[in-house]
């Protein structure tokens, strides 16, 4: 079981680290990444299971130093609040506008700027929870 768990922490740090960069490289050039979202969701499963392991771990006994246990469930926590963040970048962008009444050509740079908040948001979040994963590796009894 610690094969496994140390082979998904290795997977979340990569994924992590490259949606986090493949996010931030689309948002500083302002042009929205399908793939990137998906990458954003392989990152945040393997975050999941990662932390699922780590919790069966942890009730099994496996001994780790309890900071170890912190900076895991601190990418859970992260990943969960970026999402929360992401909900509300429509509503930043948007302000009080009645989208409907916005000629098409508007509600098109309005989407994109929606879409880039969100792809910002996401990027920062994978790479926050890249350095507590890692942060959490360093600590880890296989380190």
């Amino acid at each position: 079981m610690t094969t496994v768990h140390l082979i998904f922490g290795v997977l979340v740090l990569v994924t992590t680290l490259a949606a986090g960069t493949w996010g931030g490289v689309a948002w500083l050039r302002s042009s929205p990444s399908v793939g990137f979202w998906y990458a954003l969701r392989v990152a945040q499963v393997a975050v999941v299971v990662q932390v699922s392991l780590g919790a069966v771990l942890l009730l099994g006994g496996y001994a780790a130093p309890n900071l170890h246990y912190v900076y895991g469930g601190l990418c859970l926590l992260v990943s969960l609040f970026a999402e929360l963040v992401r909900a509300g970048a429509a509503r930043q962008e948007l302000g009080e506008l009645d989208f409907a009444s916005v000629p098409p050509d508007q509600q098109q740079a309005i989407g994109l700027a929606i879409v880039r908040r969100e792809m910002g948001v996401m990027a920062v979040g994978c790479l926050v929870i890249f350095g507590l994963a890692l942060r959490a590796a360093l600590l880890s009894p296989a380190a």
